[in-house]
């Protein structure tokens, strides 16, 4: 029974590290419900739907520190269906909101210094690049250093769920969960002393190691964010 609760643990943090992956290449994420994405028993929602700008922007900071979503910039599609800058920022985060026009909801704040990153992604894909093309492409481009990575432990953080709908009040997007990813560009399983597949649920380890996208991935368990 163990073995086989471990074994379903480790095929959600691989499912979770997939979305985590998606969500890159797109854009190319205290103990209250709102930090934690918890929902308990006792909790009434207004949900809303995710339908004008002001909830885009409100919902996409949701992905950063909360200390810093102050100063975060925002960018996304609006609900034109335009790629633009749905906010300025002042501070290191740039926030990508959900995009209306897919199902689920998806946000993620990253350090800027992914940005050169990111939208090198997002113009490969526009481009009509699959997602090895893209990788391809920009581990070339990383390693004549032609593409920058930032410094070694930028970070992109992901709040993500199954529902495109939010209560303003409490700042909850319903059924939403947090999951983290650390870059360190080129580093391995050596280099890092990280294993390359989690030695248990919501632990760390590095994903695509030894390449330029080499990350940790960590996955809380829900309720341990």
């Amino acid at each position: 029974m163990h073995r086989l609760f471990f074994l379903l643990c480790l095929t959600v943090g691989l499912a979770n590290c997939e979305t985590a992956e998606q969500v890159e290449s797109s854009t190319e994420a205290t103990d209250s419900v709102a930090e934690t994405g918890v929902e308990t028993p006792e909790t009434n929602h207004n949900w809303q739907a995710i339908d004008s700008e002001e909830a885009l922007v409100a919902t996409a900071l949701l992905a950063a520190p909360e200390a810093s979503r102050e100063g975060a910039k925002v960018i996304g599609y609006n609900t034109a269906g335009e790629f633009v800058t749905l906010r300025e920022g002042t501070n290191e985060f740039i926030c990508l909101a959900d995009d209306p026009n897919t199902e689920g909801f998806n946000a993620a704040c990253y350090h800027k210094d992914l940005e050169p990153f990111m939208a090198r992604g997002r113009e490969l894909r526009a481009a009509g690049r699959n997602n090895q093309e893209i990788f391809d492409i920009r581990e070339e481009e990383a390693k004549s250093g032609k593409l920058t990575m930032g410094e070694m432990g930028t970070t992109l953080h992901i709040y993500s769920g199954p529902e495109a709908r939010y209560d303003p009040a409490t700042g909850r997007v319903d059924q939403a969960k947090y999951r983290y990813v650390v870059y360190l560009p080129f580093a391995t399983a050596a280099s890092t002393g990280l294993p390359e597949s989690p030695v248990a649920p919501n632990h760390p380890w590095i994903m695509d190691p030894g390449t330029h996208r080499a990350h940790i991935m960590i996955s809380p368990i829900n309720g341990e964010e």
